[in-house]
Parts: structure tokens; sequence; C-alpha cells
């Protein structure tokens, strides 16, 4: 049996707030299995489950400092990837729903053109329009578009001031928005 072993939740949890790797390992061994067999059963994707365990415990070691544990550790695990189960299904949901408007609304004319540009392209090029941004503005933009952190969030765990995720953001931004620009005007000839 390790040192880390013997610790209770409560105590692996002070010393994950102090930084101690060897705290956040002995918990990641603890819980991911449970947490991964809990998301894949719900999610049906092993992938999937294996995106959110590690989203999980990047959150609970990114935020170890600001962490506030009102319950048990386990119930704080098993509530957060039940979260984000439940975040991803009401994201597909949405999905669902805005396809399905598209298809209700959609005019003769709008129809040839929904066939030309397909969801999944325009995705596929936002896709790669984003990793090839500079580093920085990607890890800011994908932390605030895709993982909807506020800025001083982003900051704080980027160890950089509001201003420069302000700047990072912006600049990735007019990027993106002259790169897909240049690239659905060529889509259109």
């Amino acid at each position: 049996m390790g040192k880390m072993e013997r610790y209770t939740d409560d105590e692996l949890l002070a010393l994950l707030r102090e930084e101690s790797t060897a705290a956040f390992v002995e918990i990641y061994q603890r819980y991911w299995r449970g947490l991964y067999t809990a998301a894949s059963r719900r999610v049906k994707s092993r992938e999937l489950a294996e995106e959110m365990i590690q989203d999980l415990f990047t959150g609970l070691w990114m935020n170890r400092s600001l962490l506030q544990v009102n319950v048990s550790l386990q119930a704080y695990l098993y509530t957060s990837i039940r979260n984000q189960v439940l975040n991803h299904f009401e994201k597909e949901d949405v999905r669902k729903r805005y396809r399905e408007q598209l298809k209700a609304t959609a005019t003769e004319q709008d129809h040839s053109m929904e066939e030309a540009i397909n969801s999944n392209d325009l995705s596929g090029l936002l896709a790669r329009q984003v990793a090839r941004l500079p580093s920085k503005c990607r890890e800011v933009y994908l932390m605030s578009r895709q993982q909807h952190i506020p800025n001083r969030e982003i900051a704080a765990r980027m160890q950089i001031s509001e201003k420069t995720v302000e700047s990072h953001l912006t600049k990735a931004l007019k990027i993106l928005k002259g790169q897909l620009k240049d690239a659905l005007v060529s889509l259109f000839l």
C-alpha cells in the first residue's frame, strides 16, 4: 500500500489544494474507473467517456486552489461527471432541434445551398482554422468559445491578465473571421 492510499479523501483534497501531484494521482487512481463506467454507460461511447474523464480531471487540477467541495469527494466527482453527460445531451438536443428547424424552414433555394454546404464541412473548416491559430490564441479561443469559460477564469488558469485574454480572443476572432470569409466565398464560386 502506497503512502497516499492511506489518506482520506478530505486529506487528499487538502493536499491537492496545496498543489500535491501525488494527491492528484491518488484521487485519479481511486475514481477514474468508476467515473469512466458511469459516463460510458450513459453516452455509449468509450472515446467520449474518456474525453469527459480527462476534462473532469483537467478541471480538477486547473482549479485545485479554488476548489470548494461541500459534499464527499466521491459525490462531487460523480455529480461533475453526471453534469458533463447532461450537458453533452443538452448540446446534442440543441443541435438536433437546430437541424430540424433548418430543414423545416428551408426554401428550394436554401435547400440547394444547404446541400452544397454541409454543416460537417463547416465544422471541419472551423476546426482546421482554429488549429492554425497561434497556440495562446487557440487555447483562449477554445476555452472561451467551446468550453464557455469566463475570461476571468481563463486568465486565472493561464496565469495571465484578463486584458491579455481579451487580446488573444480578439486576435483569434479576427483571424478566424478573415480565414472563414475567404473559405466560404470560395465554396460559393
